[in-house]
This record gives C-alpha cells, sequence and structure tokens, in this order.
C-alpha cells in the first residue's frame, strides 16, 4: 500500500457564484502548458475535458484577480509571471510539507490496518432466513450474515467456507441424517428454537385456504421459497406425504428468497398464499395455518465453539426466542430427544 498526503490550496469566488477551486490541481494543468503543451493535451493529462479547463482557468483568473496565461491567436498558451509563481508556490509548499506529511501518512496507514484487522476478524456466518437470527447476528459484532438455504449454509461450512451455519428440520429422521454427517467433520450442533411452519394468508383467510389440498384451486395464486431453501425442502416433502403435485400449484415455480419477502408479496396482491413462519405472518398481520414444527440449529467447527462469540450468538438467540410469538426456546438436547 501506498499513501502519500499532499497539501493543497482552495480558492473561492463567492461573488461570481462558482465553486471551490483547487490550486494544486490547476498547478499540475499549468506545468503541462508551460512545458509546451497545447490545452487540448494539457487538459486530457488532467483527467477533464477542454471545456472544463477553459472553465477552471477562467475562474481562477476571476477569483485571484490575475492571469495565469497568455492566450496567444497561432502560437498557442504561455504562462504569465504570476502563473510561474504560483507553480513554484504551490511546488514549495508541497515540498515544505513533506517533513510533517509522513506523519499523517504513518498514521492513515496505522488505522487503516487496524480497521483491515477488525474486518478480518468477522465470522462468517451463513444462515436459513429468520427474522431473530438477522435480528441478533446485526446486535452482536464480529459476525458477517449471510442469508442461504439450509442446505447451501452447511455445504458452505463443510467446505470450511463458513464458521457458523444456520439451519432448519422438521423431522427426526432428517435431524439425525445431518447430525451424522456433520459429525463426521468434527462439527458441534446446537438447537436453539423450534418455531411454526405454516400457510401464510391473507388477513381473515378470504379464500377459505384450510389445507394443502386447496392449492390445487388453480384461481389461488400461490408463491413458493426458493430451492435448496429449508422451506422448500419441508413444503416438498408435506406434497410428497399427501400425493400433490407441484405441477398442479398454481404458483409453485413463483420463487422468494425470505419469509419476509414471502409476506410481502401477499400484502402486495401479488399472491394469495405462501409458506412461511408464524412469526412474520403475526409481524404483518398476516394469517397462518400450520403445516409442520421444526427446530432451528447452529452449526459450527470446534474453533468457532471455543470463541466467547460463539456462545453470546447462542444465548441471545435462545433469549429472543423464548419471548417471541411463533418461537420456543430450546437450550437442551433431551428437549429434542430422538433428533440428535
Amino acid at each position: 500500500m501506498q499513501i502519500e498526503v499532499r497539501p493543497t490550496l482552495i480558492v473561492n469566488n463567492p461573488k461570481e457564484g462558482k465553486g471551490s477551486i483547487d490550486l494544486a490541481w490547476l498547478v499540475e494543468l499549468l506545468k503541462e502548458i508551460g512545458s509546451g503543451s497545447s490545452l487540448v493535451i494539457a487538459s486530457k493529462k488532467s483527467g477533464t475535458s477542454y471545456r472544463g479547463a477553459w472553465g477552471k482557468l477562467n475562474e481562477a483568473e476571476a477569483a485571484l484577480g490575475m492571469s495565469l496565461i497568455v492566450r496567444t491567436k497561432g502560437h498557442g498558451s504561455v504562462l504569465t509571471e504570476f502563473g510561474k509563481f504560483l507553480i513554484q508556490y504551490i511546488d514549495d509548499m508541497q515540498a515544505g510539507f513533506s517533513q510533517y506529511g509522513s506523519t499523517y501518512q504513518d498514521s492513515l496507514i496505522k488505522e487503516i490496518k487496524k480497521i483491515q484487522k477488525s474486518e478480518s476478524l468477522k465470522w462468517k456466518f451463513l444462515s436459513s432466513s429468520d427474522s431473530i437470527i438477522q435480528k441478533v447476528a446485526g446486535e452482536l459484532k464480529g459476525f458477517d450474515l449471510k442469508i442461504a438455504g439450509s442446505g447451501e449454509s452447511l455445504e458452505k461450512l463443510l467446505n470450511k467456507e463458513a464458521h457458523i451455519a444456520g439451519y432448519h428440520v422438521s423431522n427426526e429422521q432428517s435431524s439425525k441424517a445431518i447430525h451424522r454427517r456433520l459429525s463426521k467433520s468434527d462439527i458441534q450442533i446446537y438447537p436453539v428454537m423450534k418455531r411454526t411452519q405454516g400457510l401464510i394468508v391473507k388477513k381473515g383467510n378470504p379464500l377459505h385456504i384450510k389445507s394443502l389440498d386447496d392449492l390445487l384451486n388453480p384461481k389461488i395464486r400461490f408463491i413458493n421459497r426458493q430451492i435448496g431453501s429449508g422451506t422448500r425442502l419441508l413444503f416438498d416433502t408435506l406434497l410428497l406425504e399427501e400425493g400433490i403435485e407441484a405441477s398442479e400449484i398454481n404458483g409453485y415455480l413463483q420463487e422468494e428468497f425470505t419469509h419476509s419477502a414471502v409476506a410481502n408479496a401477499i400484502l402486495a396482491g401479488k399472491a394469495d398464499v405462501g409458506v412461511g413462519v408464524k412469526n412474520i405472518a403475526m409481524e404483518n398481520g398476516l394469517g397462518l395455518i400450520p403445516l409442520k414444527d421444526e427446530i432451528f440449529f447452529l452449526a459450527m467447527h470446534k474453533d468457532m465453539v471455543a470463541q466467547a462469540e460463539a456462545s453470546r450468538l447462542i444465548r441471545k438467540i435462545r433469549s429472543y426466542s423464548g419471548e417471541t410469538p411463533g418461537y420456543k426456546a430450546v437450550g437442551l438436547n433431551r428437549q429434542i430427544e430422538n433428533w440428535l
């Protein structure tokens, strides 16, 4: 990294109603003209247009009350004595500042490195969509949360592309299978909360939706979650158990990436029903037809378990889930006997 601190001079011309002019920048333009370059070439090297360069020169001369260049038709432009003086003055000023500039440069570089180090200490947290997870990760320092499906979150954790993964499971068989796979990679699993998934409907349920069978009505518009999300997997599993063909559901291929996005689609009248968690339905004044309770887990490598931040994350999620409608805190493995 190379950083150079240079002083500059700014001149304003309030009488003309013009903006400020950076004289240090202008001097670089004057140097090009003084070395024989035309204003066209000088303006290009200074990173501005020909018209812009002329404008800045005219504004500076008006503000300073002195000419900087002499325009001679057919012979280009040459510097005035004042123009030469200004170049020398700015050069001397910057040279004199150099003995102090290194102090500022060193200080700036030190602070940048300090911030970079702080940023690099952030723990990468991939998790299935959940309002409590997002709230807690936002309140605690050190976590870089990215919302992803349960499957993607676990794969990133297994590939050591994440420090923590949040995922949810709705049945004991799937939970055990995941536990066996993660245990082989020496990954620790912590149950943190139970939540209810269901069909989110408009307030008052005007279409009288009661079960998954009602989604077969072609007049009912459904909004789905994305492939790879735990909610999508739950929904597809329930359809399979009920013997319902997904292709017969109007809107099955329409996807959103979060529970809140599903609720917003229903609120906006883009859909009549979607699948999501009870808490989001309640927060948005929508109704919910319960389908399944599920357990939300956090998984992490052993080196992450040793971090104080991990313990704070788990405690806070359990605390919030214990006081949030639609959730229940899960703090001990015995509370979910046969799931692990």
